[in-house]
């Protein structure tokens, strides 16, 4: 048994989705949860940048002796795990949109993808891309501003099912039959999506997958922890409360990273 918590941040509140799959399915485990919200999003950030960060979160995570990390973030995956494991020796689960599943079950030939420009433009992006879309029809569309509204508690709002309609309009003129979501804030957005897609799309994220792929490292190592269960939750940014209520947190403290 290794009582020592699992780490997990995110660029803010959208990694929330996948601590969510954690606790359903490691429930003994105690958490820690950062909230890059200081420097969201990540998005439109260099790759330097959002490496600087994830190194430093990493660290700090580290020192307060956590034994495994989960990048619950898909921008800060696919432009900074192999640095991080390159400079710590923990286990890293990382966190990337669900191309694969989408390319296999695809009828039409044809998959939407949602995400950010730093995550479309990555190389461990255009790599899973190249590998498993040969034949298909891959629509990428960046979902700007989305993150932004997820952050202040506004998934649901007029202005989000908006935004979206505008975002996906281009991609709905074919013939889609998955969409899948490359950020964990995204997944906030599945309410308002399911008013916009036709009923025969598919909506695919990676929430449940990271957290299969994190019992199996705690299993390989020998890490499991069998009585706790314990999530404590910071934010880099000064937390708005109420927004993180509306989530279901009611404490969080402020980190200075």
């Amino acid at each position: 048994m290794h009582s020592k918590p699992i780490g997990v941040f995110d660029s803010g509140i959208g990694g929330l989705s996948v601590l969510n799959a954690l606790k359903e399915m490691l429930p003994n485990e105690d958490i820690l949860y950062v909230a890059d919200q200081a420097y969201t999003p990540y998005g439109k950030k260099t790759k330097q940048a959002i490496t600087t960060r994830a190194i430093a979160i990493t660290n700090w995570l580290v020192s307060q002796d956590c034994k495994l990390v989960v990048i619950a973030c898909n921008t800060a995956t696919t432009n900074a795990i192999t640095q991080l494991r390159a400079y710590f020796s923990v286990p890293f689960v990382g966190i990337e949109p669900a191309i694969k599943p989408a390319a296999l079950g695809s009828q039409t030939g044809v998959i939407g993808v949602l995400a950010t420009a730093g995550t479309l433009t990555s190389t461990l992006f255009q790599t899973t891309s190249q590998d498993y879309t040969q034949g298909l029809e891959v629509i990428s569309q960046v979902g700007l501003g989305l993150v932004g509204l997820v952050e202040q508690g506004k998934a649901n709002s007029k202005a989000t099912e908006k935004q979206l309609r505008d975002i996906l309009s281009p991609m709905l003129e074919k013939p889609i039959d998955h969409l899948v979501l490359g950020c964990t804030h995204y997944s906030f957005l599945t309410q308002t999506l399911k008013k916009i897609l036709p009923k025969n799309i598919t909506i695919l994220d990676c929430s449940s997958p990271v957290a299969k792929q994190t019992d199996r490292l705690l299993e390989l190592n020998n890490l499991n922890n069998t009585n706790g269960g314990n999530i404590s939750y910071y934010s880099t940014a000064i937390p708005n409360i109420e927004v993180w209520k509306s989530f279901g947190v009611n404490q969080i403290s402020k980190l200075e990273i």
